[in-house]
């Protein structure tokens, strides 16, 4: 009985050990300090370090300012293929983000890698961040509503003046 045990075990741990496995160069990109407009574009090296042929299947990020690219080739044992991450760097600003990496590996069929930094805004280039344009797009059919409102309001204090 402790034989049998033994050799399923021994067949269980060869099976999980001949298997494609996902690594990384690096999990988090640190863009540090940008300009406004600077290219976006990284590199993420990713490795194949199992015996059997990884794919990846899906590259998704967290919002439409990041956007991935990979090959949906299959990257063979001991062999590295890309994962280009592009952040759109006219939004000013610190930023974090997180792309999921889908993929064949038993072990990890989800990744996660990340990328940082802050773009800066320069004096010959003013970029407008995207949530001052949101409250300019609110605000501004707002002011109008009150202007015509108080426009409203003094043209009745006149009429009873002029009465």
């Amino acid at each position: 009985m402790k034989k049998i045990l033994a050799g399923l075990f021994l067949t269980a741990s060869l099976v999980f050990a001949s298997a494609q496995t996902i690594s990384f160069d690096k999990t988090t990109f640190d863009y540090g300090n940008v300009k406004a407009g600077a290219d976006g574009h990284r590199f993420f090296v990713v490795k194949n370090t199992g015996d059997k042929p990884l794919i990846i299947s899906k590259v998704q990020a967290s919002c439409g300012c990041t956007t991935p690219e990979w090959s949906q080739d299959p990257i063979m044992p001991g062999k590295t293929a890309q994962i280009k991450v592009g952040y759109n760097t006219t939004i000013v600003g610190p930023f974090t983000k997180i792309i999921e990496v889908y993929s064949n590996d038993p072990a990890n069929s989800r990744s996660v890698i990340n990328i940082k930094g802050t773009v800066e805004g320069g004096a010959e280039q003013a970029p407008v961040k995207a949530e001052a344009m949101e409250v300019k797009a609110v605000a501004a059919p707002v002011a109008a509503e009150a202007a015509v409102k108080a426009g409203r309001s003094k043209a009745r204090r006149a009429a009873k003046k002029a009465s």
